[in-house]
């Protein structure tokens, strides 16, 4: 993603300590799978103890102030912030590199365990430092009427030394799973598909065509296909583990997207963090706005918290509380999507 720094009209409503904290749970993780592939039992309902075994000692801002599942719909903030650790210990994740593909592998082995149909789209894309693989996951639960809900994120990091991503990019990432573990044995009115993007980072600087590789595959993979029109609405989160959390109204997300957003989130009492305030920012939703999709971003102020695009962007920079807090909001939000 990238600030613009502006507000616009809503036309088309986007430290010791912490190296400490990540040394701890890559220590904790080691044992979950030794090469880092994410084996299909790492966090299944058969072993879940390795799993949970991350999150066992986590600091109390991180992964103690969880809600319980009960009060948020079943999303377990706990098993989103341990996503967001097991990402972490892959070590930075560009496109093109050895780390995500141990991310992708942990994906979809993860994607599996929970019964989700997964379809995978391996390209290659163009960039200024060379060709690149790259490759998109899409779950798919079908519905009982033609349409789609398409939820989303990104899951590459930012090609910098010592950027682990645990919120740009783990953040999001960690709820979707989350999602997926929740939606994929349901059934309801409209098909919901769960997007993960490779390659919304620039390699070099954020442009129309250095960015958003995956996003941009996918919509023009849609369109070709003609299966683009059922998608009804994309809701796209990125940057959604800090803490305090603090959600702004993207100016060029579809505004009755965000307006269903924002209303939904201030029915369950997060209107302190779903703030009436706009904010601009260039992410994997203006793939889809491009070509007529509605879609809104759901992104935290990134530019005041003061490790965006830094190697400070580590474990002690999520809470599972946030987590949490966005995982119910897209839940509910899917539910009135369903209602329409």
């Amino acid at each position: 993603m990238q600030s613009l720094w502006s507000v616009r009209g809503a036309i088309f409503g986007k430290s010791i300590l912490g190296s400490l904290c990540l040394c701890f749970f890559l220590a904790a993780l080691a044992g979950c799978n030794a090469k880092g592939g994410g084996s299909a039992n790492s966090t299944s309902s058969a072993n879940n103890a390795p799993f949970m075994s991350a999150v066992a000692s986590a600091p109390p801002q991180s992964a103690d102030d969880a809600p319980p599942p009960a009060s948020t719909d079943g999303f377990d903030g706990k098993r989103a912030f341990a996503h967001v650790a097991k990402q972490v210990s892959f070590g930075p994740r560009p496109s093109g590199s050895q780390a995500i593909l141990q991310t992708q592998d942990y994906l979809q082995s993860e994607l599996k365990s929970y019964g989700c149909a997964v379809e995978t789209d391996s390209f290659t894309a163009d960039t200024p430092i060379g060709r690149l693989p790259m490759k998109n996951i899409l779950v798919k639960i079908p519905g009982d009427k033609p349409g789609v809900i398409l939820l989303g994120t990104h899951y590459d990091t930012l090609l910098k030394e010592n950027f682990v991503g645990a919120d740009d990019g783990g953040s999001s990432t960690a709820v979707m799973l989350e999602l997926a573990r929740l939606l994929c044995p349901q059934r309801g009115k409209y098909a919901v598909w769960i997007a993960f993007f490779d390659g919304e980072e620039a390699m070099k600087q954020w442009s129309d065509t250095d960015s958003r590789y995956g996003s941009r595959q996918m919509a023009a993979k849609l369109a070709t296909s003609g299966e683009l029109p059922k998608v009804k609405a994309f809701l796209l989160a990125d940057i959604v583990g800090s803490h305090p959390l603090h959600i702004k109204r993207d100016s060029y997300s579809t505004k009755a997207l965000t307006d269903l957003i924002w209303k939904t989130a201030a029915r369950l009492g997060y209107q302190d963090i779903f703030v009436n305030e706009e904010t601009g920012s260039q992410d994997d939703h203006q793939s889809f706005i491009k070509r007529g999709v509605p879609a809104v971003d759901v992104i935290t102020d990134f530019s005041a918290n003061g490790y965006w695009h830094t190697p400070h962007d580590t474990l002690d920079k999520v809470s599972a509380r946030s987590l949490a807090i966005v995982g119910h909001v897209f839940l509910e939000s899917v539910k009135q999507l369903q209602s329409k």
